[in-house]
């Protein structure tokens, strides 16, 4: 073999990037190491990896496509042989691929990795967001160790443990008429705007509390992006109906949102931690999946309101 587990490392930091300044960036090397590794692999291999473009970065081949993905299995079969080795002499150490539901990533993911390796030095945690769909496919395909994802349509090869119950509340813009009330029911908000969360499983979950109650709900857009709906509700575009709850009760325009408790009894979405049934967790994700307990419960959670706090008047 005439190439080197780093010069793969390099390869594939620069096409999951597709640049060789923000590969460079991920994994700390100047950004001629990368272009030398990539020359390097693409003599050895007698195959073009990459397409050049001026001032646009880089491109995969359909040959560099395949081996990125072949040279992603390889560093993690290796980082496999050390996290045998570290759980032979009880240590905690390797690398975590952990998903996050994009709706709880800003507020859960930062808090979450960075304690972990401040208790675990020997760790290194890689987080990607999606929707549900998308951490479930990566569970399967392993490319995700742990996800924190909630309990909606989950199938029979999911492991899950509950961490805590997120009810759905109402968010307002500062300026609404309906913002100073205590709480709102369906009905009240029936004639409303609404601005609803368009992610897989999450709208089917806001619309089924209408269709509860026999509701038919008055939707004027759509959004996948959470911030860009508290940035239209803290401009009047209408309301929305959120189970995350943010400390902040600012939109990124600066504008104020309030949460509004909604009114009557209705199915909390639950947040845990989703593994793969089949697949015998490590020592290292089992310590992972325990920091999760400390840091996602009913009395507490990393960058949210708790939701134990549901019944005081709060804002965001």
């Amino acid at each position: 073999m005439r190439f080197t587990l780093r010069q793969l490392e390099y390869f594939i930091a620069a096409g999951e990037t597709g640049s060789i300044t923000l590969g460079s960036e991920r994994v700390h090397i100047s950004q001629p190491s990368i272009s030398a590794a990539i020359s390097h692999l693409e003599q050895e291999f007698g195959v073009q990896l990459f397409i050049r473009h001026h001032a646009q970065g880089l491109s995969l081949t359909p040959t560099g496509r395949s081996m990125l993905f072949e040279a992603k299995k390889v560093i993690a079969q290796v980082e496999g042989l050390y996290t045998c080795a570290s759980e032979a002499h009880g240590q905690i150490r390797g690398t975590l691929s952990f998903g996050c539901m994009v709706t709880l990533a800003p507020m859960l993911a930062p808090e979450l990795a960075h304690a972990f390796t401040q208790s675990f030095p020997a760790t290194r945690v890689r987080h990607v967001e999606g929707n549900q769909e998308e951490l479930l496919s990566g569970l399967r395909r392993s490319q995700i160790d742990i996800a924190l994802t909630y309990d909606l349509q989950l199938p029979t090869d999911i492991d899950f443990r509950p961490l805590a119950r997120l009810p759905p509340h109402v968010l307002l813009s500062d300026g609404h008429p309906l913002a100073r009330h205590s709480a709102l029911t369906l009905k009240e908000l029936e004639a409303e705007p609404l601005i609803l969360l368009d992610l897989p499983l999450s709208r089917e979950y806001f619309l089924s509390l209408f269709i509860k109650e026999g509701l038919s709900p008055n939707i004027v857009t759509r959004s996948a992006h959470q911030e860009v709906i508290r940035t239209m509700v803290a401009n009047g575009y209408g309301y929305t109906l959120f189970n995350v709850r943010p400390r902040s009760d600012v939109a990124l325009d600066g504008r104020k949102v309030v949460r509004v408790r909604l009114a009557g009894t209705h199915r909390p979405m639950i947040v845990g931690s989703a593994t793969l049934k089949a697949l015998e967790q490590t020592q290292l994700v089992r310590a992972f999946a325990t920091h999760c307990e400390s840091f996602v419960s009913d009395s507490y959670i990393s960058g949210m309101v708790a939701p134990q706090y549901e019944a005081r008047p709060a804002s965001g």
